[in-house]
């Protein structure tokens, strides 16, 4: 997409976000600010309808943006040579075009409502689109209570490559998890899992749930997740690619210690 179709989505967008909530928009025609202003908007919009435009516009951005970061597809993940159905992918999640990618949730299963927050749950709901906390706000609805840990919910991806999103709860451990977060952590792993086999999925990448704001050591929460990962899968006998997918060089440190890499 060129900067002039860019900017002029973004202005229109900010406009329209803007207008929903009796707002002027700013005063800039930077296609940089007007993206800041932009996810800051979706960030803090509530989960209501949005206008069809709206949302065409808003998807032909996405897609564009998504398109011209490099769309990866799983086959890009280094398989371990211990058990070659278990990969690892260092990079940015939201490009990753896996049947499901996995969100770090928090409990109200809403998103991040901090205006442009460096978290992977603000991330994939920036780049999906509005439909997703629209679509999250229906099952908490019909759900009735926050959503617990270590339990997961499917939605579509929307403008994302990969096919769906299962979001979890991690624990929030802060440093020091107990035995019964470690088993929380575990769960986390086994209700994705079990969730993408119902619905048929092939492949699950994995984001590195709890190691962020809400403290679970990374090398103890690596660990968990690989070994809940292979348990589950020979259980099962399943061929499903699992796919660990890392952001920092100390995660994938970690995980390639834990894979033979």
């Amino acid at each position: 997409m060129d900067e002039k179709r860019k900017a002029t989505l973004l202005e229109g967008l900010v406009r329209d976000l803007a207008r929903e909530r009796g707002a002027e928009a700013p005063n800039t025609t930077s296609p940089s600010e007007l993206w800041t202003v932009f996810r800051a908007l979706v960030n803090t919009r509530p989960p209501i309808p949005a206008d069809a435009g709206l949302l065409e516009r808003q998807d032909e951005l996405l897609r564009a943006l998504i398109e011209e970061q490099g769309v990866h597809d799983v086959s890009e993940a280094t398989p371990s040579p211990r058990d070659p159905r278990l990969r690892l992918w260092r990079g940015d999640i939201t490009t990753l075009a896996a049947d499901a990618i996995v969100n770090a949730a928090n409990s109200q299963m809403l998103g991040c409502w901090v205006p442009g927050h460096h978290c992977i749950d603000n991330a994939i709901h920036t780049f999906a689109g509005v439909q997703l906390r629209l679509e999250c706000a229906r099952i908490m609805a019909e759900q009735g209570h926050e959503e617990p840990t270590g339990a997961a919910k499917v939605t579509s991806a929307y403008n994302l490559p990969a096919r769906h999103v299962i979001h979890t709860v991690g624990p929030i451990a802060q440093g020091r998890p107990s035995d019964l977060q470690r088993e929380q952590l575990a769960s986390c792993y086994e209700s994705c899992l079990d969730a993408a086999a119902r619905l048929g999925l092939r492949s699950v990448a994995f984001c590195c749930i709890s190691t962020g704001l809400f403290g679970f050591p990374q090398d103890e929460a690596a660990g968990i997740a690989v070994r809940t990962a292979k348990r589950w899968l020979d259980e099962r006998g399943s061929d499903e690619r699992v796919v660990f997918n890392v952001f920092t060089g100390e995660d994938e440190r970690i995980y390639r210690s834990l894979l033979g890499l």
